[in-house]
């Protein structure tokens, strides 16, 4: 379409577009197919694509929509395509799927494995690092538990999909409150435990009168606080 052949008045176009009206029952037919398309090649992958996707799940899903999405628009684009790329994607997520089961390492590689971001009411923050999981997020995670103390954790695990596995102590615990400072009400109400401070970074502990000046022995920072007991 040349540049002047676009008016903003030209409204048949703006709804319609260059193609005829017999085109819209078409596309009825068409996503018709892509639907029930999608829908078998990701019954043909198993459960697993109704839960929490892994990465090579996600990448098969959205390597099928993005092949979908011409033949869904395009007039020129026949459905068969379609039809051979969802038989190659879902060939390879089985092939993989497959191949996993018979080799752990294998698995490893391609699903990734789970990293241990707590231990013991400790962050382990070489391994968040890795992970790329901020404190922040990590704490919101235990907010939305309903833990509001890190001491109270035991382990937490982020699993090879990228879900949170929280074990937590099932007797009261001393550790790192988990109330953002923005909320210093909700802070001051939490019962602290005396004589004892928590590092801010990464929740370690220390016993003291006062308010440490030292740093932290775990990961070298000098923010403290109370530490709390629940």
């Amino acid at each position: 379409m040349k540049p002047e052949d676009i008016q903003i008045t030209d409204w048949l176009r703006i709804v319609l577009g260059e193609v005829p009206w017999s085109f819209l029952l078409e596309v009825v037919i068409r996503i018709a197919f892509i639907y029930f398309m999608l829908m078998l090649s990701m019954r043909v992958m198993g459960k697993r694509m109704a839960s929490m996707l892994s990465r090579t799940e996600m990448a098969a899903l959205v390597s099928l929509a993005a092949a979908n999405g011409v033949a869904l628009m395009d007039p020129s684009r026949g459905l068969l395509p379609i039809a051979i790329i969802a038989v190659v994607v879902v060939g390879i997520e089985r092939l993989i799927a497959w191949r996993s089961t018979q080799d752990a390492s294998f698995e490893h590689t391609v699903m990734d494995d789970l990293d241990i971001l707590v231990k013991d009411g400790l962050l382990q923050l070489p391994v968040m690092e890795h992970a790329r999981i901020t404190r922040d997020r990590l704490f919101a995670q235990f907010r939305h538990e309903d833990i509001y103390n890190l001491g109270k954790v035991q382990r937490t695990y982020m699993e090879a999909n990228g879900a949170f596995t929280i074990i937590q102590f099932p007797d009261e615990k001393v550790g790192l409150s988990l109330v953002p400072d923005l909320d210093p009400d909700l802070v001051e109400e939490q019962p602290k435990a005396e004589g004892i401070f928590a590092c801010c970074h990464c929740g370690n502990l220390v016993e003291s009168s006062t308010s440490p000046t030292a740093d932290c022995n775990q990961c070298g920072s000098r923010e403290w606080k109370p530490a709390i007991v629940c």
